[in-house]
């Protein structure tokens, strides 16, 4: 196997592809990268984890087909440190591949490729067309709200509902909620469940791809493949019943306020200094007739803040963990927003002023009453 690229394209694919790379997986193949050469000289580079696999293809001069496993943090670290020119990587004995650039070379260990797991193929159940830049801003909506423990199961991943006229994503962890809605025009009704940390590195990868071009999602019952300029990411649904989180929400509210979403944002980031860490970053809002005053005490001192609201119903005070409320607040982009309530126990609901592309549910903090 033989090749000729530019160490900027190389680069490029190498960091697509590496997401899939897990630190944590044990077999050795999964390690490395699949480097492979078509008759029609076109490089095919591949990465896999078993739950998420990335392909990334890009077209190479001066070539010689075949396949070869490599490092994927030697050869990375190679490729990235060598300089903007033509990148020239061969494999020798199908086993060892040598890397040279202008006056560098370098000899690495490889690995046989009919070792490296087939991405396989998927039952093209369901297609469904979606927008580079709403897929995005879907993900960055409600993946930060989904369970990072493993044991958590189900709550690790985002609930994807396809329905005729929307798309629904969800997720939660026990203490907070994130809902995003967008209207798009789909054949069939399906739901599905990805893991968010999955999620997330499909995000970087859709971040790095230039084109704002369509994105293209097959499904079946256990995987679904996302197709995205010469990007081809195939990865494995989660099993199990969602929670049903329509039920969660609160029907009705007592107490609401708009705000603008920037100056609340800032204030809570500055009352959040004082928020100790072992005492779930403890903020106090006090929803006063006009303003939103914000405290917060630790050992080292306290602070108050307030923001002007407009406000219907009573007045209230109640706790939160400073950093769900920055979390909601940085997602979304609206220039205001609502915040709905009930009591000081009742968790908080954050929504835009119009619409519904959004709602967040933030549970309080018990705060005590001197």
């Amino acid at each position: 196997m033989k090749f000729n690229c530019q160490q900027q394209a190389l680069t490029k694919a190498l960091n697509i592809v590496s997401k899939a790379i897990s630190s944590k997986n044990t077999i050795p193949i999964l390690k490395g990268i699949l480097l492979k050469v078509s008759p029609e000289g076109m490089l095919t580079l591949a990465a896999s984890d078993l739950d998420l696999s990335i392909e990334n293809k890009l077209p190479v001069s001066s070539y010689e087909e075949g396949a070869v496993v490599v490092s994927a943090r030697l050869f990375g670290d190679i490729i990235r440190k060598l300089p903007p020119e033509e990148v020239t990587v061969e494999a020798e004995d199908g086993a060892n591949v040598k890397i040279s650039c202008l006056a560098s070379e370098f000899s690495i260990v490889g690995q046989p490729a009919d070792e490296f797991p087939s991405m396989g193929e998927i039952k093209k159940e369901q297609t469904l067309l979606l927008e580079k830049e709403l897929l995005k801003s879907m993900i960055r909506k409600t993946a930060f709200s989904a369970s990072i423990e493993e044991s958590k199961g189900i709550i690790t991943g985002i609930l994807t509902e396809i329905e005729e006229e929307k798309i629904t994503m969800v997720a939660l962890d026990g203490f907070r909620m994130a809902i995003a809605r967008e209207n798009v025009k789909n054949k069939e009704k399906k739901k599905i469940i990805i893991s968010a940390r999955i999620m997330g590195e499909i995000n970087k990868i859709l971040s790095e791809l230039e084109e704002d071009e369509e994105i293209t999602l097959y499904l079946d019952e256990k995987k679904a493949v996302v197709i995205a300029e010469d990007t081809k990411m195939m990865l494995r649904l989660l099993e199990g019943e969602f929670i049903k989180y329509k039920d969660i929400l609160p029907k009705e509210y007592g107490t609401r306020i708009k705000a603008v979403r920037g100056e609340l944002l800032n204030s809570i980031e500055r009352a959040s200094l004082l928020a100790r860490e072992g005492k779930n970053n403890l903020i106090k809002l006090a929803l006063e007739e006009d303003r939103m005053v914000i405290t917060s005490r630790s050992e080292e001192g306290n602070v108050r803040e307030e923001v002007f609201v407009e406000k219907e119903g009573p007045s209230l005070e109640i706790g939160f963990n400073s950093k769900y409320i920055m979390d909601v607040m940085k997602a979304v982009s609206d220039e205001e927003i609502a915040m709905e309530f009930n009591s000081s126990v009742s968790p908080c609901l954050i929504k835009p002023v119009s619409g519904e592309q959004f709602e967040y549910l933030v549970l309080p903090v018990r705060i005590s009453s001197n």
